[in-house]
Formats: C-alpha cells, structure tokens, sequence
C-alpha cells in the first residue's frame, strides 16, 4: 500500500510540475511593443487598449515603442522573445505584411513566427499637403506634380505611406522627391513646417492640423468618406478607383503561446473593445475598431500578404 501511496504521490507531484505557467497567467508586466514612436497612431491606440487590458488582468501593461526599419526592430524582438504571453506586438501591416515582402531577407517569417491574438482594427489616412500647394483636388495635385516634376516632397513615416504615394506616383504618372522618416510623428513636423509638402498621414498625426488649415485633406484611404472629415472624398471618389492601400492594427505575440494565455487575451481584448470608455477614444481617432478569434487574425494575416504583395508589384517596388 506504501508503495502505490508513493506511487500516487510521484505521479500528482510530477502532474503539478507539468501544470503550464499559464495556470497563474499573468503574475508578472506585460509589455506591448510598438514598432513606430510615441504619439504614432499604432502608439495611441497601445496606450487606449493597455489601459482596461491591465484593469482586466490585474498587472501593469507597459506600451514601448519601439521605432526603426519599418517596423522590423519592434517585430523581431517580439519574434525572439518567449512565447509566455508577458511580450507581445501591435502589428500593423508595415511589420507584417511590408516588411517580409520588401526585403529579400526578412528578420522573420511572419505567419510561423507569431501567434495571433486579435484583430483590433482600422486607421483612416488621408492624403494630405501643405497648405502652400495651389491644389485642392487630388486630381489638381497630380496635374501639379506632372508639370513640376520633382519640384514637391513627400514623406512618409510607414509602409503605408510609401506603398500610398508609390501607387499614387504610378497610377497617376507623376514624379516627386521622397524624404523618409522613422514615424509619422517627426514627418507631420516637418510637413506643417514645409520642408515637405505631401504625405498619407493618419487621422492621429494630420487630423488637429487639418482643422487648423496648416494642412490640406484630398482624399482619403477609406473606403467611406469619415465622419472628421466629411467633404474630403475617397480616393475612388477622387479619380483613382485602382487603389487598394489600407492599414491595420492587431495583436500577436511571439509563435507557440500556450492556449490558455491566449485565450485569456483574447478574451481580454475582444471585452476591451466593448468598453464605452474605450470605445470613444477610438472614435475621437477615426479608428475603425473591431476584435475576432485567433484563427480569423491568422486568415486575415494570409490574405493581406496577398494583397499587399500585389500591391508592391503594381507600384513597381523592388525587394531591397
């Protein structure tokens, strides 16, 4: 009898030790990695989620950014860490989609290197210039460019913004003079200062600025025209029906998370998004928000990596 108490007592002891870590999920920080600056659009909506996320969780969530090569430092770091649900990613398309189909040797592969989590929804950009630029349509702008090759700079700050005017430059045959920035941040600085005149900015960074007249809206990324902005028409709707850009945001964290630990954020992210509170934030931003399963992120992620690898070869863009 001893022996099969042993027994017993062995089989529960090693049966407690195999018990995953997700059974105290979480017990400690966890941090959401941001690919692009502080006072990014991908930042402010880190920092609207953390919130109730660290409310519903019972442990502090730390939003980092992380900016740098389109959002390839922030993704691998994610990519490499432990897969224990305390270091997760706020992917948009410029990590995922962009970057491993923009570089002939991508840090990661981005379907068998992260687990997703949830879908969390849509920026609105808008095409924006300079309030010095004797344009008003986009169709103006382009007749500009076209006379005045070279003569206007663009910035962009993401993958969105440079997938946008490399579209926009080729369907409408046109030339300006590209000036890249690490974020969208420092390049709405230099564009309300006129070092450079055009750009695909977020309704985070261009809205404020917009309304003050610094800057000019002529169409926007959407497929609806928004609410902030009621007048500016749908790039459809303003001549160039063929273009397809859009921009996500949504949460991974690093391949083979335990299943508890990621159903308990799944969970946490899809009763966030409910939130009245919430809710409103996101609207103020011209966020389109909207959860899902695991499973539907993981289609979504196959299917615009399908999209935006058409993209890249209709705006003629190499891998580098």
């Amino acid at each position: 009898m001893s022996r099969t108490l042993r027994r017993a007592a062995a089989i529960a002891l090693l049966a407690l030790a195999a018990l995953p870590a997700a059974a105290q999920y979480p017990s400690k920080p966890i941090r959401i990695i941001v690919p692009f600056p502080a006072g990014s659009a991908t930042s402010t909506v880190a920092r609207i989620l953390a919130v109730p996320l660290a409310q519903a969780l019972g442990q502090p969530v730390i939003v980092e950014d992380k900016p740098g090569a389109d959002g390839a430092i922030a993704g691998e770091q994610v990519a490499k860490s432990a897969p224990d649900g305390y270091t997760l990613l706020m992917a948009t398309n410029s990590p995922l989609a962009a970057v491993p189909l923009l570089r002939k040797n991508p840090p990661y592969d981005p379907v068998a290197d992260f687990t997703p989590i949830s879908f969390v929804g849509r920026y609105t950009f808008y095409l924006v210039v300079h309030a010095d630029v004797p344009v008003k349509t986009l169709p103006e702008l382009l007749d500009y460019a076209r006379a005045n090759p070279d003569k206007l700079n663009y910035a962009t700050g993401n993958t969105t913004g440079i997938l946008s005017i490399g579209q926009l430059l080729a369907f409408g045959g046109a030339k300006m003079v590209h000036v890249p920035y690490k974020g969208e941040p420092p390049a709405i600085t230099d564009m309300v200062g006129g070092r450079v005149q055009v750009m695909f900015a977020s309704s985070t960074t261009s809205l404020p600025f917009v309304r003050d007249g610094k800057l000019r809206a002529l169409a926007t990324t959407n497929a609806k025209r928004t609410v902030q902005l009621p007048d500016v028409p749908t790039m459809a709707e303003a001549g160039m029906p063929r273009f397809s850009i859009g921009s996500w945001a949504a949460l991974f964290g690093p391949a083979k998370m335990p299943k508890a630990v990621l159903d308990r954020l799944n969970h946490e992210v899809n009763a966030a998004m409910k939130r009245p509170e919430v809710r409103e934030q996101f609207e103020r931003q011209a966020f389109e928000f909207a959860g899902s399963t695991p499973d539907e992120l993981g289609v979504f992620l196959k299917d615009q990596l399908e999209v935006w690898g058409r993209t890249i070869r209709e705006s003629g863009i190499k891998p580098e």
